[in-house]
């Protein structure tokens, strides 16, 4: 089994890191709906200028095979290899505010000690506070924002953000590990679980990627620009309404969908465990994923060419 060191290097000539900053985990792999976490890390790349500290070893930590890297072919030779990454590094959001931001592929080797690694970069630079994000598909309407369950240690955000509390057991990720450990050893950490409509789970969604910005900079202070995202869901929930009011079915169902939501929210108690169970959002009495993704596939065909080419890459 490898040791901690034998996962990563320290980035010659890397920036000093300050003591104190906010850790944000963002790890693509299990579920994504929505895209959620590769568009927030994409964003990320593009507007808080992040600078590798660290960098994690693909060869002890990714199986190739089951995620394997972008090779660009031109014409007659092969010009550009893409492997995937998982980095520690140090960004900024708008108002120059510092962060640490641990992003990229969530590992598929070695969880325990990647875990340790993690927890003890973070000693070493004495985080304030550890936030991550991932989503998961529901049974929820695209007309209503995307709501939100919350773990961790931190009872005032739970209060505030936390709409589904189940009791249930799920495939862990690594990112859970990360949060029990953190929490275990009593540090400040919370996690987020976007509810992303299931019917589009598989569309690059620009409004749970900016409902996963907002959640981070709600748990941490930053301030992150997300003015291209804002303009992006304008025009994706567009095309998403135009496909449902031209279908008869697909709008009975999302009318369904905002019924029980909104009976859900009204008469919810803080303290249920089991949301929208209870409250009637039961997934069997709805069309599947696949049926609904079917009635959205003009939408689909208007994704832009290379969203496949750039999700690739988190």
């Amino acid at each position: 089994m490898p040791v901690s060191g034998d996962l990563y290097e320290r980035v010659a000539n890397a920036p000093a890191v300050p003591q104190g900053l906010p850790l944000v985990i963002l790890l693509t792999g299990f579920t994504d709906a929505g895209n959620a976490v590769s568009g927030l890390i994409d964003h990320l790349r593009d507007v808080a200028d992040p600078q590798p500290v660290i960098v994690f070893d693909n060869d002890v930590l990714l199986d190739y095979r089951a995620r394997r890297p972008i090779i660009v072919f031109e014409k007659d030779h092969l010009t550009e290899f893409r492997p995937a990454r998982l980095e520690l590094s140090l960004a900024h959001d708008t108002l120059g505010q510092q962060f640490l931001l641990l992003a990229g592929f969530e590992p598929d080797f070695a969880w325990n000690a990647f875990t340790q690694t993690v927890l003890d970069l973070a000693s070493e630079l004495g985080v304030s506070g550890v936030s991550w994000v991932h989503s998961i598909a529901m049974p929820v309407p695209h007309t209503r924002p995307i709501s939100t369950t919350v773990s961790g240690n931190r009872k005032e955000i739970t209060a505030s953000l936390s709409v589904w509390r189940p009791r249930t057991q799920v495939p862990a990720t690594a990112g859970h590990l990360l949060e029990y450990r953190f929490a275990e050893r009593g540090d400040r950490v919370v996690g987020f679980v976007l509810l992303v409509p299931h019917y589009l789970a598989e569309t690059e969604n620009p409004e749970a990627v900016m409902a996963a910005a907002d959640r981070i900079m709600g748990a941490t202070g930053l301030v992150l620009t997300l003015d291209d995202l804002r303009e992006n869901r304008d025009e994706y929930l567009a095309k998403v309404n135009e496909q449902v009011t031209g279908n008869d079915e697909l709008a009975q169902m999302v009318h369904t969908l905002e019924n029980r939501y909104d009976s859900y929210m009204a008469g919810r108690d803080p303290d249920d465990l089991n949301g929208f169970d209870e409250g009637g959002f039961d997934e069997r009495d709805l069309p599947s994923a696949d049926e609904l993704a079917a009635e959205l596939e003009r939408y689909l065909a208007t994704r832009r060419p290379g969203d496949e080419d750039k999700r690739s890459r988190s």
